[in-house]
Formats: C-alpha cells, sequence, structure tokens
C-alpha cells in the first residue's frame, strides 16, 4: 500500500480545495540579458549540429539500433533546463540526445554511448535511449512509452521526502499522455503535492499518428485538471516563453503547491526515427516550420537585432560549436568497443 512522504497533506473530505484554473502562454519577454540569449543560442546549437552529426554516423553505420533526432525541438529543453539549478532531477523517453547536452553532459560520453563504445556514458551498453548521469542528476531516457513518467514522479517523491528542495523535470510526448500509468502518476502527484513538472512535447505525431487523430484531449496542457493540476500551453518553438513559463512552474513546484504541467507546441524536423521516411505530413508543412518558426534562426535575429553580437559573430559561433562536436565523433570512432567480459558487470548492485 502507498505510503505519502513526510509531510504531505491529506486532500480528503477535511483537506481544503485548491483552485488552479489552466491557462495559455505564447510567446514572452523574459528581460534576459545579452549574455543568457548568448547561452541559449548556443546551447541549441549544439544539440542541432550533434543531431546532424549522429544522423550522418546513423548513415554511415556508425550507430546501431533506434536512433531518434531532436532537431527543432532545441527550444523546449534548453529554456527549461535554464530554470533549474544542481538540486534538481531530470528524466525523459528516447528522444534524448538533446536533454543530455542540456543537462550539461559531455558531447564526448554521449557520441561514444551512441555509437556503443566504452567511452560512453553507459560504456556502450545503453545506446541511444538508455543513458544515464547520476553526476548530472539525468536518470536517463527510456525505451518504453510514459514509463518515464512514474519515475520522475518518484524523483519528485524523493525530493519531497527528503526535504532537498528540488523538482523532477519529466519530460514525455503528446504518443505517451493516453498510457494508464500517466494518468496513474499524475492521481499520485496531485494527491501528495509532489514537486514535478510535467513537461509534454507535443510535436503533433506520435510516431506517423497525428495527436488530432490519436487524443480525444485536443489541449494536452488541461489533462491535469481533473486531478486539480494547473496547466499551461507554451510555444514550444521560441525558448525565451519557454523559460518565461518553466521559471513560473518551478517556483510552484518549490513552494510546496504540488505537480504542474507545461505542454510544450514544438516540432521535429525529421522522422520519428532515422528509419522513418515521414510521409504521413506534407513538405510544404515541414518547410513552413524551418523557416518561419525555427527556434535557432528566430533568436539569431532577436540577438543581431539587440546589437550584442553581429552575424558575423554568430557564425564564428556555430564554428566553434561545429569543432567541438567533430571532436566527440572522432573521440567516438577512436573508443574500443566494450571487452565482452562487461556482459557481466551492472547486471547487480549490492546495496
Amino acid at each position: 500500500m502507498a505510503t505519502a512522504p513526510k509531510g504531505a497533506a491529506s486532500k480528503g473530505k477535511a483537506g481544503k480545495a485548491k483552485t488552479k484554473p489552466a491557462s495559455r502562454s505564447g510567446s514572452a519577454k523574459t528581460g534576459a540579458n545579452a549574455a543568457e540569449l548568448l547561452g541559449y543560442y548556443r546551447d541549441m546549437l549544439l544539440i542541432r549540429r550533434f543531431e546532424e552529426r549522429a544522423g550522418q554516423m546513423y548513415g554511415m553505420g556508425l550507430i546501431g539500433g533506434f536512433c531518434h533526432l531532436y532537431i527543432g525541438q532545441e527550444a523546449v529543453v534548453v529554456g527549461m533546463q535554464a530554470a533549474i539549478d544542481a538540486r534538481d532531477a531530470v528524466v525523459t523517453s528516447y528522444r534524448d540526445h538533446g536533454h543530455m547536452l542540456a543537462c550539461g553532459m559531455d558531447p564526448k560520453g554521449v557520441m561514444a554511448e551512441l555509437t556503443g563504445r566504452s567511452g560512453g556514458y553507459s560504456k556502450g551498453k545503453g545506446g541511444s535511449m538508455h543513458m544515464f548521469s547520476k553526476e548530472k542528476n539525468f536518470y536517463g531516457g527510456h525505451g518504453i512509452v510514459g514509463a518515464q513518467v512514474p519515475i520522475g514522479t518518484g524523483l519528485a517523491f524523493a525530493a519531497k521526502y527528503k526535504n532537498t528542495g528540488g523538482v523532477s523535470l519529466t519530460y514525455l510526448g503528446d504518443g505517451a499522455v493516453n498510457q494508464g500509468q500517466v494518468n496513474e502518476a499524475f492521481n499520485m502527484a496531485e494527491l501528495w503535492d509532489l514537486p514535478v513538472i510535467y513537461v509534454i512535447e507535443n510535436n503533433r505525431y506520435g510516431m506517423g499518428t497525428s495527436v488530432a487523430r490519436a487524443s480525444a484531449a485536443k489541449e494536452l496542457y488541461r489533462l491535469g485538471e481533473p486531478y486539480g493540476m494547473p496547466g499551461e500551453q507554451v510555444d514550444g518553438m521560441d525558448v525565451l516563453a519557454v523559460n518565461a513559463a518553466a521559471a513560473k512552474a518551478v517556483k510552484h513546484c518549490r513552494d510546496g503547491n504540488g505537480p504542474y504541467v507545461l505542454e510544450m507546441l514544438t516540432y521535429r524536423y525529421r522522422g520519428h526515427s532515422m528509419s522513418d521516411p515521414a510521409k504521413y505530413r506534407t513538405k510544404e508543412e515541414v518547410a513552413d516550420m524551418r523557416d518561419n518558426h525555427d527556434p535557432i534562426a528566430n533568436l539569431s535575429k532577436v540577438i543581431v537585432e539587440s546589437g550584442s553580437k553581429t552575424e558575423a559573430d554568430l557564425k564564428e559561433m556555430d564554428k566553434e560549436v561545429r569543432a567541438i562536436v567533430v571532436e566527440a565523433a572522432e573521440f567516438a570512432q577512436e573508443s574500443p568497443e566494450p571487452n565482452a567480459s562487461e556482459l557481466y558487470t551492472d547486471v547487480l548492485v549490492e546495496v
């Protein structure tokens, strides 16, 4: 039988009802200074260039298994991660390379893991979908749809039980929201006022099926409403809007008000995975998102118009980021494959 964490208030008949209206959040002015804008730009650029190289390496046969790229969605994780600190935990699904980089994990270790080498974060045994870094409070990408949501809820339980002040960022896709375990986690998180932010990355398609065809709920940020959970719908292609919504949600959780739902309206430019030709959408749709809503291109305009950097400066930054990615790819290819004895390690840990 489940037991509430220390200090968790009961919400039975005698409990005080909470009024938590859902709301929408569009593009926001955050008052970010020049250094912060450049930081967002560089972090998104690193994810974009890393993923482009990962796609190339997959095509060359250097990455096996599944490989889900994050190209187009960079503003979501960069804006969210900028709102948290070292107390907080992160868990996500299988489209996870961008989250690892945004958490500060070394691109060399991430790329080495993608290629199944011993220099990777999971010693080459996890691959694209199953990396982990306790040092960075990144508790993995998970290959089972929706399975990370109870884990993220558990991380929030631990933070409250230990009174660390930490918040759990639990990322999930639009294809996972109708999983039973997601609703079970929502119920438990609200019942116990757990400090968890459920970040729904709504990129419009669950594998090859439009969210409009798969979900009766059209506004996913309202899925927490039956449990009394507040939520917002955010322009996930605008890193400033994401960061503003993230800061609000983090404060809500740190103040002891329980969980929060953020629906990020975003878009992936590539298919669901490298084996997906994405014929279920038009070229015009993808072109419109690239040309008019790209998070990196739009932020570059903000930076240049502010006068803090020129287009030439940003091109130089791009050159530096590309060099980091090239170094990561070289490190991965030069790292040895795991020894066969590694099959028997990390299987059981005695505590």
